[in-house]
């Protein structure tokens, strides 16, 4: 089976606390939550955790998310051994930008998609963290995870996405290819 991570992360400040856009490292990651199609588990490492992540991402035959290139891969860069751009992604995000033109959040893909939103958003993540309550900061990130991979699945499936335009439904044409298995990585057993 091939090893394909769905990956979201939490960060514990705001582009307004670190100086805007474009600094993602400087976030830091709060929390990082994965699905492994490999193990069909969902996994989820607070930022002390990250050395575990590392392995796992480094031997996945495709990372999957939702805006991963621009901000998750940046925002996890300093916690990584190895460069995270060179392991094979797709960012649903940049998929549907090719389509349209332009972005759109998660939030209104899930909509569409799914018929159902978020349960939260980012800003209300960090506060989760600077209160204290991981409890609810690592639902919020894996309920996250586990929308990017239904909607996912659903692009896999159905070669489309719906979104939410103000009170229309509209269909997105995607070409989502199934992930190949990567020449001369070595998957290693969970040790989980």
């Amino acid at each position: 089976m091939l090893k394909k991570i769905v990956l979201d992360l939490e960060t514990q400040k705001s582009f307004q606390d670190v100086g805007g856009r474009g600094k993602n490292c400087l976030l830091k990651v709060s929390v990082c939550g994965i699905y492994d199609y490999s193990t069909d588990r969902y996994q989820i490492f607070e930022e002390h955790e990250l050395p575990k992540l590392s392995p796992i991402l480094q031997t996945a035959d495709q990372i999957i998310g939702y805006n991963i290139k621009e901000f998750d891969f940046e925002v996890l860069k300093p916690y990584l051994n190895f460069d995270i751009h060179q392991t094979p992604y797709l960012d649903i995000l940049e998929e549907i930008e090719k389509v349209l033109q332009h972005r759109i959040r998660l939030e209104l893909v899930s909509q569409g998609t799914l018929g159902a939103g978020k349960s939260g958003t980012g800003l209300e993540a960090i506060l989760y963290f600077n209160n204290g309550r991981m409890d609810l900061l690592k639902k919020y990130c894996l309920d996250d995870v586990k929308i990017t991979k239904q909607v996912y699945d659903y692009a896999l499936r159905n070669q489309k996405l719906l979104y939410k335009d103000f009170f229309k439904t509209k269909e997105i044409a995607l070409k989502i290819l199934e992930a190949v298995p990567r020449v001369g990585v070595q998957h290693q057993a969970a040790l989980f």
